[in-house]
Parts: structure tokens; C-alpha cells; sequence
């Protein structure tokens, strides 16, 4: 049975902001970075094949029964992570027949990470960057909260080896997959 993602966000969730921290990722390549994936295989990210390929980064899920760390819920952009891979998984289906390959990013390691991927069924790979190295070669936004250093919620739509678009900031999450989906059946890539 799927883990339901029709709860509602709170109505007062704080709406991150758009700081500038992702302007200039679009047209960077991808770096050569191995990340290991809750499949257990490591994926290159500078030898992506798909003709698309999508990265959400969030910035971690919770694990039932587990406390959040304090303040979570006032953190801009942190809340709704769950939520956001759900709505990936539900139009997993639609976007591969866009071509497009979808993983997940967080700074969370593989064996954090296979429990929330079993748990939602999700039928991606969510990939680690637990040693911040994508974080690093590319400057991505982060955050720090109880000596975590944590992904800000982006998503990279990579085409030929560079970030061809980037979405940030990404609020709501739980429509983070239908406005990648929108914007992928607006700019489709043209047979040569």
C-alpha cells in the first residue's frame, strides 16, 4: 500500500525565499561525482545517459516515530519532503515518458535513505551526498540545524552534461513534480 500524500502542509508553512543561492547553476556542467544510491550502485553524475535527467534535493525526511529536529516546521523550505517524493513517485510513470530518469538528493547517507525509498515505494533512486561533494562543486544552498548540514529544496533538469534549468526556491513541495512536468511539456527536446 502507498504511503498516502494527500495530508495537508500547514497553511502558516513559512515560504522560503529566493536569496539568489542558485543563479548560477544554470549551464554549469555536471561535475564528475560519485554518489552511491539506495539501489546500491554509485551513479556518475558527469555520465548521466537519459536525455533529461531530474534532481530534486530536499533537505532530509523525517523517519516515523523519530523527532524532527527542533524547529523544523519554521524553517523556510524544510517541511514537505515526504511530500515532494511522493508526487514524484505518482507521475514517475509520465515523466519517464518524457525520457527523463528522476533521483532524489539529500545529504542523508544510502542505508537513511533506503528506508524512506522502501517505505514509499518510490521507484527512483535517491542518491547521497553524504560527503557534500556535489554540494561543494557546485555550491549548493545549504543550511546547518542540530550539526547537520542539509540540501535548501532545488531541482536541476541536467540535458547533455549541463544544468539546463533549475527550479528554486520550490514551494509548495508537494507540487514540485507537477511543475517540473509542466515546464518539461513546454520546452520538449526536438528530434535533430
Amino acid at each position: 500500500m502507498k504511503e498516502r500524500a494527500d495530508f495537508p502542509l500547514p497553511s502558516d508553512l513559512p515560504e522560503p525565499a529566493d536569496d539568489g543561492a542558485a543563479d548560477h547553476l544554470k549551464g554549469m556542467p555536471m561535475p564528475e561525482v560519485r554518489l552511491r544510491s539506495t539501489s546500491g550502485r554509485t551513479v556518475d553524475l558527469a555520465a548521466l545517459s537519459a536525455p533529461r535527467t531530474i534532481i530534486y534535493c530536499y533537505p532530509m525526511t523525517g523517519v516515523p516515530g523519530k523527532p524532527l529536529p527542533n524547529g523544523w516546521g519554521m524553517i523556510r523550505g524544510a517541511r514537505g519532503c515526504t511530500l515532494q517524493a511522493c508526487r514524484f513517485r505518482d507521475l514517475h510513470q509520465e515523466l519517464v515518458q518524457l525520457k527523463v530518469e528522476v533521483f532524489g538528493l539529500s545529504t542523508q547517507t544510502p542505508e537513511y535513505q533506503r528506508e524512506m525509498a522502501l517505505r514509499l515505494r518510490l521507484p527512483f533512486e535517491i542518491l547521497s551526498d553524504a560527503e557534500l561533494k556535489v554540494c561543494h562543486a557546485l555550491n549548493l544552498p545549504t543550511f546547518e540545524i542540530d550539526g547537520m548540514q542539509l540540501l535548501k529544496r532545488l531541482t536541476l533538469i541536467v540535458r547533455d552534461g549541463q544544468i539546463e534549468y533549475v527550479f528554486y526556491p520550490v514551494f509548495p513541495p508537494n507540487e514540485s513534480a507537477d511543475q517540473v512536468l509542466q515546464w518539461l511539456k513546454r520546452h520538449p527536446i526536438r528530434a535533430p
